[in-house]
């Protein structure tokens, strides 16, 4: 997520400045020497802040340090112009600090307190401190409402750290509060999808281009921008919205539709899609198709439709790499028995000897196999693997001399990688 186009309005609130005299009569009384200082040196950032005119405000401040409370009132007002200064030159965390420091001064009244509050939080959000520029400004809605712009920020300081619930209860407040733009309905989408609220979605996709609902390149288009800035969920929301209307079709469609899924972190939903047009024949049943539904099987998490498109495919290509890859997918979801056959078939066609032997080993091992996973091992040992002779160790000799392993040793040694067992 990006936080540049809320800079404008952040800028502009840091420099409302001293110059109207309310910020100063905010507090206690200033001696005409400290309030044409402040106005001084305010003059000055308005034409843009010098390194030296941040350094003379935060010399202020410090002199000023302890001192009574227009001290400290006016200790206060240096630091928020130093404050300003500080983000004029782009130096967002350091700006938040002051604020920060300015806000905790003992006597600063409560207007001051919530406006620089806010500032410090929208401050964090810049700097990329985003957890707690997220706690920040959630403490000043709760305590003092904000308005739209506030909710929407606070809806992206969420969807930034990825909490999605959090951020689709902070739109749906920001939606009600108004102010819902062309970004903003993109900021809506995205996280109504990740949130599973896919209708929410949709609903928002479906106003954004209700003005090209026929058009197939409007479609098109947003979902290439969408893609462009790094939102493939959002890109597949599109397309399936397109899809759904009747606007996107085709084979090239389907097969966008279905790649845009598994791009998106939503790879059942492509398998559903791929797995249909196999059966009705909008896609060919050919090797390369029956490779994505594994992969997208695979990538769900479904183990028993991936390891079934797995063992499809490599039955049909006879593929060492293909019997490889459903023997230790099954080898890592414990399905010992298709591990131990797809195995075999991978090591006929010519996979690594000395890993196929070995995972072979350990899964007759998990059937309590003894003497077959023996076997396994030795021919492991023969074809080079080094954890080989170790599991011989623990199984001991023919006589029994030695002890059996714990019955989930095999758990820690040779778990494919990329699979969690």
């Amino acid at each position: 997520m990006r936080w540049s186009h809320w800079s404008c309005s952040v800028f502009l609130s840091l420099c409302l400045g001293l110059s109207s005299g309310h910020a100063m009569a905010a507090g206690p009384a200033l001696s005409p020497g400290m309030v044409q200082a402040l106005e001084s040196l305010q003059q000055r950032m308005q034409e843009g802040a010098s390194q030296d005119d941040i350094a003379r405000a935060k010399a202020a401040a410090r002199r000023l340090q302890g001192g009574n409370a227009a001290d400290r009132w006016a200790r206060a007002l240096f630091l928020q112009l130093a404050a300003t200064g500080e983000a004029q030159r782009g130096r967002n965390a350091a700006a938040a600090d002051l604020y920060y420091q300015a806000r905790r001064i003992d006597g600063v009244g409560s207007d001051s307190r919530r406006r620089w509050l806010n500032q410090e939080a929208r401050l964090r959000l810049r700097a990329g401190q985003i957890a707690q520029g997220a706690e920040l400004l959630g403490a000043w809605i709760d305590r003092y409402g904000g308005d739209s712009d506030d909710l929407w920020l606070m809806a992206q300081a969420q969807a930034s750290l990825r909490h999605w619930s959090q951020a689709a209860d902070w739109v749906d407040r920001a939606r009600r509060a108004g102010g819902l733009n062309a970004d903003r309905r993109r900021l809506a989408a995205s996280v109504y999808q990740h949130a599973e609220r896919y209708d929410a979605a949709l609903a928002l996709l479906d106003a954004q281009l209700e003005g090209d609902s026929d058009d197939p390149q409007a479609w098109r288009r947003a979902a290439a921008l969408a893609q462009r800035m790094q939102q493939p969920g959002l890109a597949a929301a599109l397309w399936e919205a397109g899809w759904r209307r009747g606007v996107l079709e085709g084979e090239d469609a389907l097969e966008r539709l279905i790649r845009l899924h598994l791009a998106g972190g939503t790879p059942a939903r492509a398998a559903e899609y791929l797995e249909r047009a196999l059966a009705d024949g909008s896609l060919p049943r050919d090797s390369q198709h029956q490779r994505l539904l594994a992969e997208a099987w695979t990538a769900a998490r479904a183990h028993r439709k991936a390891l079934s498109a797995w063992r499809t495919l490599a039955e049909d290509t006879q593929a060492a790499e293909d019997w490889r890859q459903l023997g230790e997918l099954a080898y890592g979801w414990g399905e010992w028995s298709t591990a131990i056959e797809a195995l075999h078939r991978a090591r006929e066609q010519g996979a690594d000897a000395a890993r196929t032997w070995l995972l072979e080993g350990v899964s007759q091992l998990e059937l309590s196999n003894e003497q077959a996973a023996r076997e396994a091992f030795e021919a492991a040992r023969d074809a080079g693997a080094s954890q080989a002779k170790a599991w011989l160790a623990s199984l001991g000799n023919a006589n029994g001399l030695k002890e059996a392993p714990e019955a989930d040793a095999s758990s820690h040694a040779t778990t494919p990688p990329g699979v969690a067992r």
